[in-house]
């Protein structure tokens, strides 16, 4: 398909600075409130692009299978604009030759920018200036070798982001067994579950709304790893997910979670009981890209814990890892060298699965997937000497079980600081812990939808009004804690504990307002009936007084 086929391109001098200037062109499509649900999202920048043109709607749909977020513009300012504005994900970009060589210039060192494809009718004429610029994966004359560019570009961005933790730096990785139990222990209805996931990426309005239809009618048809490893948005949404602890993509892909996580459970004690190789000890690989944050953070945990959080894909093949790490367009290459121990995986509950005959695509790269939140061991990190590759290190990880000294004692004691909580309220009660009440918000509010009345929906408002409460919105807070007192009288006696908490909440709020006069009631009311509920010496008499 050559550049015509999409719309012509201006040629002309005063077309070139018509279009590189600030002009009143508007974006060629309605632009939506931008949310992330990958880890990247292509921009697609060209002056003459047309939303009626057969060619170019067609262009749309098989980008679309690729990438979910797309946005384009006619206007080069409105572009780079919003290229400045991204905060969360990485993004790839189109651009006609025409605005590139004004444009790129412009907007080559920004950080979230990661790959340029320019795409024109004259390859030899754009290549003059493109050949000094990084970020140019290439000149183009036809949308199909974009596509491919685009499909390793995202697959090996997609393996540099997987949401990755520290122990001793990370406070998330102080949850990583609890958050992944939270997960996996909560069961609801498949139907419904697959039927809001779907409705979930719909509304999202760029998500492919062919492979939306396809997963709603095929789901059942192919298995778990199958749709992991397909050429959809599954894993991409997945891992983008994990990484930003984004609760609305959580709790509508919980359901693939765990048919993930049980697929697997169920196809590795198959595997294992077949194949020797697996029942001895053996070595695994995995190349990717490291941010400079998260390697300086590695260095510091050597000798330390590290957890993957997400599902983790390895290769038996050190040379197909290295090359993933080599091609890798990030601050540093890794080349992860994994020693596995199969009683320490039989011990802890680790799954791992040969993904030869599973795959989306019935072959591999020796590929190796282990089940979601495996933790390692910092052995080693040194580095790798090449003569065209910088920054390119070698880590060497031990497979760490539950028995692990440092992660009993970290689970033990975050364990009991949780108490009953399990499934969607441990998830919420984690993301509290860890400073990210607007995260947990979502969970609490998904909660309350199904059950707002009762003891648990008691329990439902006071965490929401926490989440409020923590987030600085006051008034929003002590609504939801008078509502969960309100509840509480009805359901528990005079003088439960509980509803001392309610109160000093309250106090607590009122407190923070200012208004002094109004929360010395609620803290006098909490300490009457703590009197009666608790010992004299209870320690929660003492923090009442204090207050």
């Amino acid at each position: 398909m050559t550049s015509k086929n999409i719309g012509k391109q201006a040629t002309s001098e005063e077309a070139i600075q018509s279009a590189a200037s600030s002009t009143s062109h508007a974006t060629l499509l309605p632009k939506r409130v931008h949310r992330v649900v990958q880890n990247f999202s292509l921009v697609w920048l060209d002056a003459n692009l047309d939303e009626n043109d057969l060619d170019f709607k067609r262009s749309l749909e098989h980008l679309q299978q690729l990438v979910s977020s797309i946005e384009t513009f006619t206007d080069a300012d409105e572009c780079v604009n919003f290229l400045v504005a991204v905060e969360e994900e990485q993004v790839f970009m189109i651009v006609s030759g025409t605005l590139g060589q004004y444009v790129v210039p412009v907007i080559e060192d920004i950080p979230k920018l990661k790959a340029i494809y320019v795409f024109c009718d004259d390859k030899s004429k754009h290549e003059k200036w493109t050949n000094k610029i990084k970020k140019i994966n290439g000149v183009f004359t036809e949308m199909g070798p974009i596509y491919k560019a685009l499909h390793d570009d995202q697959a090996n961005l997609d393996r540099s982001m997987i949401p990755i933790t520290f122990s001793r730096l990370d406070p998330l990785f102080m949850y990583t067994q609890l958050l992944k139990e939270a997960i996996l222990e909560i069961e609801d209805d498949d139907v419904k579950s697959i039927k809001e996931f779907a409705e979930f990426c719909r509304n999202q309005s760029d998500v492919s709304k062919v492979s939306i239809k396809k997963l709603e009618t095929e789901y059942r048809h192919h298995s778990p790893i199958w749709w992991y490893t397909g050429p959809y948005f599954i894993y991409s949404m997945l891992n983008c997910g994990l990484r930003l602890m984004d609760a609305d993509i959580i709790i509508k892909m919980h359901f693939f979670i765990r048919h993930l996580h049980n697929h697997m459970a169920q196809l590795y004690h198959q595997q294992t009981i077949k194949n020797e190789k697996y029942q001895k000890h053996f070595r695994v690989f995995r190349g990717q890209g490291l941010s400079k944050e998260n390697f300086d953070k590695m260095k510091k945990t050597k000798g330390g814990l590290m957890s993957f959080n997400n599902f983790l894909s390895t290769s038996l093949n050190r040379e197909v890892s290295l090359g993933f790490a080599s091609d890798s367009n990030t601050d540093v290459r890794i080349l992860f060298i994994m020693d596995i121990n199969p009683d320490i995986c039989e011990k802890s509950q680790i799954s791992f699965v040969d993904l030869q005959k599973e795959s989306f695509f019935g072959h591999g790269e020796a590929e190796i997937l282990f089940s979601t939140h495996t933790i390692f061991r910092i052995d080693r990190i040194q580095p790798i000497k090449h003569a065209d590759i910088k920054e390119l290190y070698e880590v060497h990880l031990t497979l760490a079980g539950n028995d692990d000294q440092d992660m009993q004692q970290l689970t033990k004691y975050r364990r009991s600081e949780l108490g009953n909580v399990k499934g969607w309220s441990r998830l919420g009660q984690i993301l509290i812990d860890i400073g990210e009440p607007a995260k947990a918000k979502p969970l609490y509010e998904f909660l309350l939808a199904k059950e707002s009345d009762g003891v648990n929906g008691a329990y439902y408002h006071d965490r929401l009004a926490k989440t409020y409460e923590d987030m600085g919105e006051y008034s929003k807070a002590l609504s939801s804690y008078e509502r969960s007192l309100e509840i509480r009288k009805v359901a528990l006696l005079p003088n439960h504990p509980s509803l001392a908490s309610s109160y000093n909440n309250i106090g607590e709020v009122y407190h923070n307002m200012g208004e002094y006069s109004k929360a010395l009631p609620s803290y006098e009311r909490s300490i009457e009936i703590k009197k009666v509920a608790l010992p004299p010496n209870h320690p929660n008499l003492a923090s009442s007084y204090n207050n």
